[in-house]
């Protein structure tokens, strides 16, 4: 599946014009009829005439697909205004890696090839183990917009992120959630099938370990399980003051909706899998209380926050996600690396992104640090009336 983002300049403004492209290369070829990827000025100033090349490959269809739809509608509508500013137009393809690692490596061999001046994604940690080391070999960059698993950006120095990783933002929630409920033991259960849920496993361990909560009992299932009842019969048998989860959301809303239907009423706390509206929607009653830890809230009042919500709510008439809200500052965050140097050349986009702090963004106010990782507060949520809300 390639969903193509055509930008176009109109006369006096840049216009978006959504249409179906067809099935060609993600831009090389604009790149070359433009006369190239670097240009005049700087910042707002900067103008470059042709449209720079990006690819995003997300999972639009299987296991994450409700991350990738909400990525998708981020970068969607980053791009829309992005075309409303003069000076540099985006070609943005969006191609669905199918939740598949191995689709995953064919879509980045193809991004390389057709030239593209960054890559955005993929929606997994795991299948960014995988796909990443291609454009790290080929001077790519690439930044990740919800890749939270420990080592992601070890893999090269052309590899960032702009998605807080796990060992971030747990241990501010497990410290949240020992002082909150007086946690004295735990039961942990994870997927051990999933880069991203073991890493989100490994930074609960850890944050427990420091807050001296004893784990009772740890307990792994498949990412496609979806009956839990005798695993969760098993961590009640512990009497534990709280469960806590490192799972994708297919895995998270049965497991949540199981142990509350089994009389489990301890706190679970969750890792970022959890930072999904499908929990509320999908596990109804039972996503009550609830505790997540997240990179983002849609209640910050930072005004490049309020924007965000009143544009995406205003195009697709729903309430955005995290996954949105990082996606939306990726491609904003490339706009501002592109426009540093007034260069699209991929050697200068990897630069420039290194060079990243102290921007306002929705997130809040973000740099990108020495291990080119996302620096920017993080927030601990709990589920309140079927929406998250900061625990206090």
């Amino acid at each position: 599946m390639r969903t193509k983002l055509c930008t176009v300049a109109a006369a006096g403004a840049a216009a978006l014009l959504l249409a179906s492209c067809g099935s060609g290369d993600s831009g090389g070829g604009g790149s070359d009829a433009s006369g190239g990827l670097t240009g005049e000025g700087s910042g707002e100033s900067c103008t470059i005439e042709g449209a720079v090349p990006i690819g995003a490959v997300l999972s639009l269809t299987g296991a994450a697909a409700s991350y990738g739809e909400s990525q998708q509608r981020g970068l969607e509508l980053a791009a829309a205004e992005l075309a409303e500013t003069d000076g540099v137009t985006y070609d943005l393809t969006i191609e669905d890696d199918q939740t598949d690692p191995r689709q995953a490596i064919t879509l980045f061999d193809e991004f390389v090839n057709d030239g593209a001046s960054l890559i955005i994604g993929p929606t997994l940690s795991n299948a960014a183990v995988q796909a990443d080391p291609i454009a790290q070999d080929a001077g790519v960059p690439v930044l990740g917009i919800s890749n939270t698993a420990a080592g992601v950006t070890e893999i090269g120095d052309y590899v960032f992120r702009d998605s807080l990783t796990e060992q971030a933002v747990i241990p501010q929630t497990i410290a949240k959630a020992t002082e909150e409920f007086g946690l004295q033991d735990v039961v942990v259960m994870y997927s051990n099938d999933d880069a991203f849920t073991e890493s989100g496993y490994e930074a609960f361990a850890a944050a427990l370990e420091d807050e001296g909560v004893e784990v009772s009992e740890t307990i792994t299932f498949s990412k496609s399980d979806t009956d839990f009842r005798a695993l969760l019969t098993q961590a009640q048998e512990s009497d534990p003051d709280a469960i806590v989860v490192s799972a994708l959301i297919e895995a998270a809303v049965p497991l949540v909706t199981q142990a509350r239907e089994l009389g489990i009423d301890v706190p679970i706390i969750g890792g970022n899998g959890f930072n999904n509206p499908r929990l509320m929607a999908d596990a109804g009653e039972a996503a009550e209380g609830v505790v997540v830890g997240a990179a983002w809230n849609s209640s910050s009042d930072n005004p490049e926050n309020q924007a965000f919500l009143e544009a995406y709510e205003a195009e697709y008439d729903a309430q955005p996600d995290q996954f949105a809200a990082q996606a939306y500052t990726g491609l904003k965050l490339v706009d501002q690396a592109v426009r540093a140097g007034c260069s699209a050349e991929r050697d200068a986009i990897q630069q420039a992104l290194g060079e990243i702090e102290d921007v306002p963004t929705v997130l809040g106010e973000f740099s990108i640090d020495e291990n080119r990782d996302a620096d920017h507060p993080a927030v601990v949520q709990v589920v309140e009336n079927g929406a998250f809300a900061v625990l206090e």
